[in-house]
């Protein structure tokens, strides 16, 4: 049996309740513990981080690795035994996207990552050098601002 929400974005929605990401913490600064991803565009280096709890809130993430070949996650002690995880632990890794009119001015937050593993969401505090809060998505548009994207 699915889940349905009628979504402000998506309009009514089923969800496979196996798929439900429940975040014992939340996530920082916003409500709700209960999440769905939601893949509107198979193409699309984006996914929506969409909340079951308040049908008008989603949130667009990607995968770090997409965008930033050299991403790590670095977490204190406590993180990891909060998250339970370890070095052999697989986990899928999201950022929060700030999406902007222009697509140089895309940013995502590499210093607070998702950490997602087996239904259960985390969002931490990377301690890795050099995590921006706003890492530009597509910094080669924005070194050259004169070259348009073909399409």
């Amino acid at each position: 049996m699915s889940l349905a929400i009628d979504s402000s974005r998506f309009g009514q929605v089923e969800i496979d309740p196996n798929t439900v990401i429940k975040f014992p913490d939340g996530l920082i600064g916003l409500g709700g513990t209960r999440y769905a991803l939601l893949v509107p565009d198979a193409d699309s280096p984006f996914l929506w981080l969409h909340s079951l709890d308040d049908p008008s809130f989603a949130l667009p993430v990607t995968n770090p690795h997409r965008f930033f070949a050299d991403f790590a996650v670095e977490l204190t002690d406590e993180d990891a035994e909060r998250c339970k995880l370890d070095d052999a632990t697989p986990v899928d890794i999201y950022v929060t996207v700030c999406a902007a009119p222009a697509l140089e001015e895309f940013t995502a937050n590499c210093k607070a990552p998702i950490l997602l593993r087996e239904g259960r969401g985390f969002q931490v505090i990377n301690q890795a050098p050099g995590c921006e809060l706003r890492a530009p998505l597509f910094a080669e548009l924005a070194q050259a601002p004169d070259a348009a994207p073909s399409a």
